[in-house]
């Protein structure tokens, strides 16, 4: 599956998320959140948390995501299902 088919299948669940945990780290140009999130999906009320990391770089006169990675919390996998 593709990372477009990942996301389309995702906000089918019309997710709704809040940030629990953020640090922030800010340098010349750039800035990093990481943190942990919790999303609740709309269509089920099923609640899923995660690990993320923003990567942020000033360039053009505006900020930019330059990188991102979310992944589930391995504590909250007891049985593979689909979110």
């Amino acid at each position: 599956a593709s990372i477009e088919d990942y996301f389309t299948h995702f906000l089918q669940n019309k997710p709704q998320g809040e940030i629990l945990e953020s640090n922030v780290t800010i340098g010349h140009n750039w800035a990093q959140d990481c943190g942990i999130y919790e999303f609740t999906m709309g269509t089920t009320g099923k609640t899923v948390k995660g690990r993320y990391t923003f990567n942020y770089i000033h360039e053009d006169g505006s900020w930019k995501i330059n990188h991102h990675h979310s992944s589930i919390m391995p504590e909250c996998i007891v049985i593979a299902e689909p979110i």
